[in-house]
Protein backbone atom coordinates (compact mmCIF):
# COMPACT_ATOMS: atom_id res chain seq x y z
CA UNK A 1 0.00 0.00 0.00
CA UNK A 2 1.50 3.52 -0.64
CA UNK A 3 2.17 5.95 2.06
CA UNK A 4 0.77 9.11 0.37
CA UNK A 5 1.25 10.94 4.05
CA UNK A 6 4.40 13.26 4.12
CA UNK A 7 6.94 12.10 5.77
CA UNK A 8 9.20 14.58 8.08
CA UNK A 9 12.42 14.96 7.14
CA UNK A 10 15.26 15.44 9.76
CA UNK A 11 16.86 19.41 9.83
CA UNK A 12 20.33 19.84 8.44
CA UNK A 13 20.47 22.61 10.82
CA UNK A 14 20.18 24.00 13.94
CA UNK A 15 21.07 26.73 16.22
CA UNK A 16 22.09 25.86 19.83
CA UNK A 17 22.17 27.56 22.90
CA UNK A 18 23.02 27.62 26.54
CA UNK A 19 21.35 29.79 29.12
CA UNK A 20 23.60 29.94 32.18
CA UNK A 21 22.51 33.11 34.82
CA UNK A 22 22.35 36.31 32.17
CA UNK A 23 25.15 34.74 29.84
CA UNK A 24 24.00 33.44 26.34
CA UNK A 25 26.45 31.26 24.16
CA UNK A 26 25.45 29.43 20.77
CA UNK A 27 26.38 27.27 17.79
CA UNK A 28 25.01 26.66 14.73
CA UNK A 29 25.83 23.27 13.37
CA UNK A 30 24.90 21.84 9.57
CA UNK A 31 24.76 18.49 8.79
CA UNK A 32 26.13 17.68 5.47
CA UNK A 33 27.23 14.10 3.78
CA UNK A 34 27.59 12.05 7.22
CA UNK A 35 29.92 15.29 8.80
CA UNK A 36 28.62 18.03 11.45
CA UNK A 37 30.50 21.10 10.46
CA UNK A 38 30.43 23.96 12.84
CA UNK A 39 29.11 27.39 11.20
CA UNK A 40 29.32 29.86 13.93
CA UNK A 41 30.01 30.15 17.62
CA UNK A 42 29.00 33.64 19.78
CA UNK A 43 28.91 34.46 23.37
CA UNK A 44 26.69 37.39 25.03
CA UNK A 45 25.75 39.02 28.46
CA UNK A 46 22.43 39.48 28.39
CA UNK A 47 21.54 43.00 30.39
CA UNK A 48 17.70 41.55 31.16
CA UNK A 49 16.87 38.54 33.00
CA UNK A 50 15.10 36.01 30.61
CA UNK A 51 13.00 35.51 33.63
CA UNK A 52 11.94 38.52 35.06
CA UNK A 53 12.06 40.92 32.56
CA UNK A 54 9.56 41.72 29.22
CA UNK A 55 9.65 38.98 27.19
CA UNK A 56 9.92 41.45 23.81
CA UNK A 57 12.53 43.08 25.31
CA UNK A 58 14.48 40.06 26.34
CA UNK A 59 14.23 38.57 23.01
CA UNK A 60 14.91 41.78 21.26
CA UNK A 61 18.41 41.79 22.68
CA UNK A 62 18.82 37.98 21.95
CA UNK A 63 17.79 39.24 18.35
CA UNK A 64 20.73 42.09 18.19
CA UNK A 65 23.17 39.64 19.47
CA UNK A 66 22.55 36.81 16.85
CA UNK A 67 22.66 39.79 14.22
CA UNK A 68 26.16 41.26 15.59
CA UNK A 69 27.41 37.55 15.70
CA UNK A 70 25.78 36.50 11.60
CA UNK A 71 23.54 34.15 12.75
CA UNK A 72 20.38 33.21 10.41
CA UNK A 73 19.31 29.77 11.74
CA UNK A 74 15.72 30.05 13.23
CA UNK A 75 15.12 26.44 14.57
CA UNK A 76 16.81 26.13 17.98
CA UNK A 77 17.66 24.12 20.79
CA UNK A 78 18.37 25.25 24.32
CA UNK A 79 20.52 23.79 27.21
CA UNK A 80 18.70 25.80 30.31
CA UNK A 81 20.09 26.52 33.67
CA UNK A 82 20.14 23.13 36.56
CA UNK A 83 19.46 25.98 39.05
CA UNK A 84 15.88 25.89 37.19
CA UNK A 85 15.38 22.06 37.95
CA UNK A 86 13.64 20.45 40.79
CA UNK A 87 14.89 16.79 41.29
CA UNK A 88 13.20 13.95 43.11
CA UNK A 89 14.91 10.48 43.66
CA UNK A 90 12.61 6.97 44.26
CA UNK A 91 12.93 3.20 44.06
CA UNK A 92 10.71 1.70 41.46
CA UNK A 93 9.17 -1.33 42.97
CA UNK A 94 8.54 -4.48 41.16
CA UNK A 95 5.46 -3.58 38.75
CA UNK A 96 4.25 -3.60 35.28
CA UNK A 97 5.83 -1.48 33.19
CA UNK A 98 2.28 0.16 32.02
CA UNK A 99 2.01 1.04 36.03
CA UNK A 100 5.04 2.66 36.26
CA UNK A 101 4.26 5.84 34.70
CA UNK A 102 1.21 6.22 36.89
CA UNK A 103 3.88 5.15 39.98
CA UNK A 104 5.68 7.84 38.99
CA UNK A 105 3.17 10.71 38.53
CA UNK A 106 1.89 9.63 42.60
CA UNK A 107 5.82 10.78 43.36
CA UNK A 108 6.39 13.66 41.82
CA UNK A 109 2.90 14.79 43.35
CA UNK A 110 3.66 13.84 46.80
CA UNK A 111 7.41 14.90 46.78
CA UNK A 112 7.21 18.35 44.29
CA UNK A 113 6.05 21.61 46.20
CA UNK A 114 3.84 22.57 43.29
CA UNK A 115 1.03 20.77 41.70
CA UNK A 116 1.51 19.01 38.06
CA UNK A 117 -0.61 21.16 36.04
CA UNK A 118 2.49 24.24 37.33
CA UNK A 119 5.44 21.76 36.14
CA UNK A 120 6.97 19.70 33.20
CA UNK A 121 7.73 16.82 34.29
CA UNK A 122 10.34 14.13 32.84
CA UNK A 123 12.70 11.23 34.60
CA UNK A 124 14.79 9.07 34.10
CA UNK A 125 15.68 5.07 35.34
CA UNK A 126 18.30 3.36 36.21
CA UNK A 127 18.97 -0.60 36.66
CA UNK A 128 21.59 -2.32 38.36
CA UNK A 129 22.46 -6.21 37.69
CA UNK A 130 20.24 -7.19 40.50
CA UNK A 131 17.04 -6.02 39.09
CA UNK A 132 16.99 -3.01 41.57
CA UNK A 133 15.48 -0.10 39.78
CA UNK A 134 15.59 3.70 40.77
CA UNK A 135 14.22 6.95 38.94
CA UNK A 136 15.49 10.23 39.09
CA UNK A 137 12.28 12.77 38.85
CA UNK A 138 12.75 16.94 37.57
CA UNK A 139 10.55 18.94 37.30
CA UNK A 140 10.83 22.75 35.87
CA UNK A 141 8.00 25.36 36.69
CA UNK A 142 5.77 25.92 33.72
CA UNK A 143 5.67 29.99 33.70
CA UNK A 144 10.12 29.59 33.40
CA UNK A 145 9.39 27.63 30.27
CA UNK A 146 6.83 29.89 29.05
CA UNK A 147 8.79 32.80 29.69
CA UNK A 148 11.76 31.56 28.14
CA UNK A 149 9.88 30.15 25.36
CA UNK A 150 8.14 34.04 24.60
CA UNK A 151 11.52 35.65 25.05
CA UNK A 152 12.95 32.87 21.13
CA UNK A 153 9.94 33.53 19.72
CA UNK A 154 10.35 37.70 20.16
CA UNK A 155 13.71 36.95 18.79
CA UNK A 156 12.03 35.16 16.02
CA UNK A 157 13.44 31.68 17.04
CA UNK A 158 11.50 28.45 16.80
CA UNK A 159 12.45 26.13 19.62
CA UNK A 160 12.69 22.37 19.40
CA UNK A 161 14.09 21.52 22.44
CA UNK A 162 14.81 22.45 26.38
CA UNK A 163 16.83 19.77 27.97
CA UNK A 164 19.76 20.78 30.26
CA UNK A 165 23.51 20.95 29.20
CA UNK A 166 25.01 18.39 31.17
CA UNK A 167 23.06 15.37 30.28
CA UNK A 168 24.13 16.69 26.43
CA UNK A 169 28.02 16.33 27.82
CA UNK A 170 27.94 12.98 29.36
CA UNK A 171 25.77 10.92 27.97
CA UNK A 172 24.51 7.78 30.12
CA UNK A 173 23.37 5.45 27.23
CA UNK A 174 26.75 5.56 25.64
CA UNK A 175 28.44 2.93 28.94
CA UNK A 176 25.30 2.24 30.61
CA UNK A 177 27.65 -0.41 32.61
CA UNK A 178 29.71 1.99 33.73
CA UNK A 179 29.07 4.80 36.11
CA UNK A 180 30.85 8.28 35.62
CA UNK A 181 30.15 11.12 37.59
CA UNK A 182 30.09 14.61 35.46
CA UNK A 183 31.25 18.17 36.17
CA UNK A 184 30.32 20.86 33.96
CA UNK A 185 31.88 23.86 34.68
CA UNK A 186 30.18 27.03 33.24
CA UNK A 187 31.46 31.12 33.43
CA UNK A 188 29.46 31.54 37.05
CA UNK A 189 28.33 28.09 37.94
CA UNK A 190 29.06 23.93 38.49
CA UNK A 191 26.52 21.38 37.76
CA UNK A 192 27.23 18.00 38.98
CA UNK A 193 25.53 14.62 37.48
CA UNK A 194 26.27 10.69 38.02
CA UNK A 195 25.21 8.26 35.76
CA UNK A 196 24.99 4.59 36.00
CA UNK A 197 23.13 1.60 34.71
CA UNK A 198 21.54 3.29 31.52
CA UNK A 199 20.23 6.78 33.46
CA UNK A 200 20.80 9.66 35.90
CA UNK A 201 21.21 8.91 39.35
CA UNK A 202 21.96 12.62 40.74
CA UNK A 203 21.50 16.15 39.46
CA UNK A 204 22.90 19.00 41.70
CA UNK A 205 23.86 22.74 41.08
CA UNK A 206 27.06 23.83 43.35
CA UNK A 207 26.26 26.72 44.98
CA UNK A 208 29.58 29.24 45.50
CA UNK A 209 32.17 26.60 43.54
CA UNK A 210 33.40 29.75 41.34
CA UNK A 211 34.35 33.07 42.95
CA UNK A 212 36.64 35.83 41.43
CA UNK A 213 39.74 37.05 42.78
CA UNK A 214 40.55 40.15 40.83
CA UNK A 215 40.58 40.09 37.27
CA UNK A 216 40.59 35.75 37.57
CA UNK A 217 38.44 33.20 38.56
CA UNK A 218 38.74 30.42 41.01
CA UNK A 219 37.24 27.21 41.38
CA UNK A 220 37.54 25.80 45.65
CA UNK A 221 38.55 22.39 44.97
CA UNK A 222 37.52 21.41 48.73
CA UNK A 223 34.37 22.57 48.51
CA UNK A 224 33.88 20.48 45.18
CA UNK A 225 35.29 17.26 46.62
CA UNK A 226 33.19 17.75 49.93
CA UNK A 227 30.12 17.65 46.99
CA UNK A 228 31.70 14.71 45.14
CA UNK A 229 32.15 12.74 48.38
CA UNK A 230 28.51 13.39 49.86
CA UNK A 231 26.36 12.66 46.69
CA UNK A 232 28.71 9.53 46.43
CA UNK A 233 27.36 8.98 49.66
CA UNK A 234 23.22 9.75 49.14
CA UNK A 235 23.76 6.80 46.47
CA UNK A 236 22.56 3.26 46.56
CA UNK A 237 25.30 1.13 47.11
CA UNK A 238 24.82 -0.94 44.27
CA UNK A 239 25.47 2.01 42.67
CA UNK A 240 27.85 3.70 44.48
CA UNK A 241 30.56 0.99 43.96
CA UNK A 242 30.35 1.32 39.89
CA UNK A 243 31.47 5.18 40.22
CA UNK A 244 34.93 5.10 39.47
CA UNK A 245 35.50 8.04 36.99
CA UNK A 246 34.70 11.78 37.32
CA UNK A 247 34.77 13.60 33.77
CA UNK A 248 35.17 17.57 33.69
CA UNK A 249 33.91 19.57 31.26
CA UNK A 250 35.24 23.15 30.79
CA UNK A 251 37.53 25.16 29.16
CA UNK A 252 39.92 27.80 29.95
CA UNK A 253 43.44 27.79 31.92
CA UNK A 254 40.99 28.53 35.61
CA UNK A 255 39.70 24.82 34.36
CA UNK A 256 42.82 23.44 33.81
CA UNK A 257 44.18 24.74 37.49
CA UNK A 258 40.96 23.02 39.11
CA UNK A 259 41.45 19.46 37.53
CA UNK A 260 45.31 19.64 38.99
CA UNK A 261 44.04 20.36 42.63
CA UNK A 262 41.12 18.51 42.57
CA UNK A 263 42.96 15.55 40.97
CA UNK A 264 44.08 14.17 44.34
CA UNK A 265 41.52 14.53 46.35
CA UNK A 266 39.40 12.79 44.05
CA UNK A 267 42.14 10.06 43.70
CA UNK A 268 41.93 9.41 47.76
CA UNK A 269 38.15 8.32 46.87
CA UNK A 270 39.33 5.52 44.52
CA UNK A 271 38.20 7.58 41.50
CA UNK A 272 40.21 8.58 38.72
CA UNK A 273 39.81 12.52 36.72
CA UNK A 274 39.61 12.80 33.22
CA UNK A 275 39.43 16.10 31.73
CA UNK A 276 37.14 16.10 28.57
CA UNK A 277 39.53 17.93 26.02
CA UNK A 278 37.67 16.82 22.98
CA UNK A 279 34.77 14.70 21.17
CA UNK A 280 35.09 10.49 20.95
CA UNK A 281 34.88 9.56 17.05
CA UNK A 282 32.00 7.94 18.01
CA UNK A 283 30.43 10.06 20.02
CA UNK A 284 27.35 10.91 18.14
CA UNK A 285 27.50 7.36 15.93
CA UNK A 286 28.65 7.96 12.24
CA UNK A 287 28.40 11.47 12.09
CA UNK A 288 32.04 13.54 13.32
CA UNK A 289 32.53 17.06 14.30
CA UNK A 290 35.78 19.01 13.39
CA UNK A 291 38.33 17.45 15.45
CA UNK A 292 39.23 20.82 17.02
CA UNK A 293 35.40 21.75 18.27
CA UNK A 294 35.56 22.77 21.28
CA UNK A 295 33.63 20.70 24.07
CA UNK A 296 30.49 22.40 25.09
CA UNK A 297 26.27 21.72 25.82
CA UNK A 298 24.94 23.99 23.27
CA UNK A 299 27.37 21.98 20.65
CA UNK A 300 26.85 18.42 22.34
CA UNK A 301 23.14 19.49 22.17
CA UNK A 302 22.77 20.73 18.74
CA UNK A 303 24.79 17.47 17.70
CA UNK A 304 22.20 15.07 18.96
CA UNK A 305 19.68 16.66 17.84
CA UNK A 306 21.03 16.90 14.29
CA UNK A 307 21.87 12.80 14.64
CA UNK A 308 18.35 11.98 15.67
CA UNK A 309 19.36 11.11 19.07
CA UNK A 310 16.54 11.92 22.06
CA UNK A 311 17.42 14.08 25.24
CA UNK A 312 17.54 12.27 28.52
CA UNK A 313 14.82 15.17 30.03
CA UNK A 314 12.89 16.88 27.89
CA UNK A 315 11.08 20.04 29.04
CA UNK A 316 9.20 21.83 25.82
CA UNK A 317 5.68 21.22 26.17
CA UNK A 318 4.44 18.80 22.46
CA UNK A 319 2.84 21.20 19.67
CA UNK A 320 -0.91 20.09 18.96
CA UNK A 321 -2.42 21.59 16.16
CA UNK A 322 -5.77 23.52 16.28
CA UNK A 323 -7.86 20.81 14.13
CA UNK A 324 -6.28 17.96 15.55
CA UNK A 325 -7.27 19.94 19.16
CA UNK A 326 -10.66 20.27 17.48
CA UNK A 327 -11.07 16.40 16.24
CA UNK A 328 -10.10 14.95 19.77
CA UNK A 329 -12.42 16.77 21.54
CA UNK A 330 -15.30 16.84 19.44
CA UNK A 331 -16.01 13.51 17.91
CA UNK A 332 -19.42 13.02 15.46
CA UNK A 333 -20.96 10.63 18.45
CA UNK A 334 -20.16 13.57 20.82
CA UNK A 335 -22.12 16.59 18.20
CA UNK A 336 -25.38 15.88 19.51
CA UNK A 337 -24.30 16.09 23.02
CA UNK A 338 -22.57 19.52 22.75
CA UNK A 339 -25.48 21.08 20.89
CA UNK A 340 -28.36 20.42 23.68
CA UNK A 341 -25.20 21.43 26.46
CA UNK A 342 -24.85 24.60 24.27
CA UNK A 343 -28.04 25.38 23.78
CA UNK A 344 -28.64 24.63 27.74
CA UNK A 345 -26.01 26.78 28.23
CA UNK A 346 -26.85 29.97 26.94
CA UNK A 347 -30.93 29.63 27.97
CA UNK A 348 -28.97 29.08 31.93
CA UNK A 349 -26.95 32.72 30.82
CA UNK A 350 -30.24 34.38 29.64
CA UNK A 351 -32.10 33.13 32.80
CA UNK A 352 -29.14 34.67 34.94
CA UNK A 353 -28.76 37.92 32.79
CA UNK A 354 -32.68 38.75 33.24
CA UNK A 355 -32.33 37.97 36.76
CA UNK A 356 -29.21 39.95 37.34
CA UNK A 357 -31.17 43.10 35.67
CA UNK A 358 -34.01 42.68 38.12
CA UNK A 359 -32.04 42.92 40.86
CA UNK A 360 -29.86 45.66 39.78
CA UNK A 361 -33.08 47.84 39.01
CA UNK A 362 -34.42 46.87 43.11
CA UNK A 363 -30.93 48.21 43.93
CA UNK A 364 -31.03 51.57 42.29
CA UNK A 365 -34.51 52.30 43.64
CA UNK A 366 -33.11 52.06 47.58
CA UNK A 367 -30.12 53.87 46.46
CA UNK A 368 -32.27 56.57 45.10
CA UNK A 369 -34.18 56.66 48.36
CA UNK A 370 -30.97 56.74 50.95
CA UNK A 371 -28.64 58.75 48.76
CA UNK A 372 -29.32 62.38 50.32
CA UNK A 373 -28.45 60.07 53.99
CA UNK A 374 -24.80 58.92 52.40
CA UNK A 375 -23.60 61.86 51.06
CA UNK A 376 -24.45 63.65 54.46
CA UNK A 377 -22.69 60.77 56.51
CA UNK A 378 -19.28 60.77 53.80
CA UNK A 379 -19.26 64.75 54.43
CA UNK A 380 -19.30 64.26 58.00
CA UNK A 381 -16.77 61.83 57.84
CA UNK A 382 -13.92 64.11 55.67
CA UNK A 383 -14.84 66.56 58.22
CA UNK A 384 -13.67 63.79 61.24
CA UNK A 385 -10.85 62.63 59.37
CA UNK A 386 -9.91 65.92 58.41
CA UNK A 387 -9.66 67.61 61.99
CA UNK A 388 -8.96 63.95 63.96
CA UNK A 389 -4.99 65.22 64.19
CA UNK A 390 -5.73 68.27 66.25
CA UNK A 391 -7.71 66.13 68.86
CA UNK A 392 -5.68 63.25 69.87
CA UNK A 393 -5.10 63.42 74.05
CA UNK A 394 -2.15 61.35 74.21
CA UNK A 395 0.26 64.24 74.02
CA UNK A 396 2.99 61.77 72.83
CA UNK A 397 5.15 64.43 71.88
CA UNK A 398 5.15 65.94 75.52
CA UNK A 399 5.50 62.78 76.92
CA UNK A 400 9.20 62.27 75.25
CA UNK A 401 10.31 65.34 75.94
CA UNK A 402 9.34 65.21 80.10
CA UNK A 403 11.59 61.78 79.88
CA UNK A 404 14.36 63.35 78.02
CA UNK A 405 14.36 65.92 80.46
CA UNK A 406 13.90 64.01 83.42
CA UNK A 407 16.75 62.26 82.13
CA UNK A 408 19.24 65.19 82.43
CA UNK A 409 21.17 65.96 85.38
CA UNK A 410 19.83 68.86 87.41
CA UNK A 411 23.41 70.54 88.55
CA UNK A 412 23.68 71.31 84.64
CA UNK A 413 26.10 68.83 84.62
CA UNK A 414 24.78 67.57 81.04
CA UNK A 415 22.67 69.97 78.48
CA UNK A 416 21.02 69.74 75.41
CA UNK A 417 21.26 71.79 72.33
CA UNK A 418 18.56 70.41 69.72
CA UNK A 419 16.22 67.54 69.76
CA UNK A 420 14.56 66.02 67.08
CA UNK A 421 11.25 63.65 67.07
CA UNK A 422 10.28 61.43 63.84
CA UNK A 423 7.24 59.75 63.59
CA UNK A 424 7.02 60.04 67.80
CA UNK A 425 8.86 57.08 67.60
CA UNK A 426 12.59 58.15 66.89
CA UNK A 427 14.28 60.88 69.00
CA UNK A 428 17.59 62.21 68.57
CA UNK A 429 19.48 64.59 70.59
CA UNK A 430 22.87 66.64 70.62
CA UNK A 431 25.01 68.84 73.38
CA UNK A 432 27.42 69.00 75.51
CA UNK A 433 28.58 67.38 78.55
CA UNK A 434 30.70 68.50 81.41
CA UNK A 435 32.60 64.77 81.03
CA UNK A 436 32.44 61.26 79.71
CA UNK A 437 31.01 60.11 83.07
CA UNK A 438 28.38 62.73 83.28
CA UNK A 439 27.00 61.92 79.76
CA UNK A 440 27.09 57.97 80.55
CA UNK A 441 25.09 58.79 84.16
CA UNK A 442 22.62 60.40 82.20
CA UNK A 443 22.33 57.55 79.30
CA UNK A 444 21.38 55.25 82.21
CA UNK A 445 18.85 57.00 83.97
CA UNK A 446 17.36 57.61 80.51
CA UNK A 447 17.75 53.94 79.62
CA UNK A 448 15.68 52.72 82.72
CA UNK A 449 12.94 55.20 81.87
CA UNK A 450 9.31 54.06 81.05
CA UNK A 451 8.76 53.99 77.31
CA UNK A 452 12.78 54.03 76.39
CA UNK A 453 14.39 51.57 74.49
CA UNK A 454 17.46 51.10 72.48
CA UNK A 455 19.70 54.41 73.49
CA UNK A 456 22.94 54.57 71.70
CA UNK A 457 25.19 57.20 71.39
CA UNK A 458 26.20 57.94 67.93
CA UNK A 459 28.82 60.31 68.05
CA UNK A 460 31.42 62.38 70.88
CA UNK A 461 33.97 64.95 70.50
CA UNK A 462 36.16 66.92 72.87
CA UNK A 463 36.97 65.86 76.53
CA UNK A 464 35.81 68.66 78.30
CA UNK A 465 33.54 70.13 77.19
CA UNK A 466 32.65 67.11 75.78
CA UNK A 467 30.07 66.82 72.34
CA UNK A 468 27.57 64.26 72.30
CA UNK A 469 25.03 63.19 70.00
CA UNK A 470 22.89 60.34 70.98
CA UNK A 471 19.35 58.71 70.07
CA UNK A 472 16.76 56.77 71.31
CA UNK A 473 13.24 54.76 70.16
CA UNK A 474 9.92 55.49 72.24
CA UNK A 475 7.55 52.60 72.41
CA UNK A 476 6.59 50.10 74.76
CA UNK A 477 8.97 48.26 77.65
CA UNK A 478 12.46 49.36 78.18
CA UNK A 479 15.85 48.71 76.32
CA UNK A 480 19.61 48.56 77.03
CA UNK A 481 22.01 51.04 76.26
CA UNK A 482 24.18 50.15 73.54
Amino acid sequence: MMNLLPTKRAPSSVLGLALTGSRLEGVVLRRSNGSLRLQKTFAASLALNPLTGDPELVGREIRNHLEQAGVRERRCVVCIPLGWVLVLQTKVPALPESDVSSFLEIEAERGFPYGQDALSVSNSRCRVGGGEEYATIVAVPRNHLAQLEKALRAAQLRPASFTLGITALQNPLQEPAQGALALAIGENSVDLQVTCGGGILALRALEGAVEMEGVQKRLYADLIAREIRITLGQLPAEFREKIRKVRVFGRGEFVQRFVNDVTPRVESMGLRVELAGGYRADEFGGSQLPPDAAVSPELSLAARHLTGAKPCFEFLPPKVRPWRQFTTRFSSKKLAWTGATAGSVALLVLGAFLIQQWQLSRLQSEWTAMESEVKELENLQQQIRKFRPWFDGSFQSLSILRKLTESFPEDGAVSAKTVEIRNLATVTCSGTARNNQALLQMRDKLSAAEGVRSVHIEQTRGSAPLQFTFNFHWGEGTGDAN
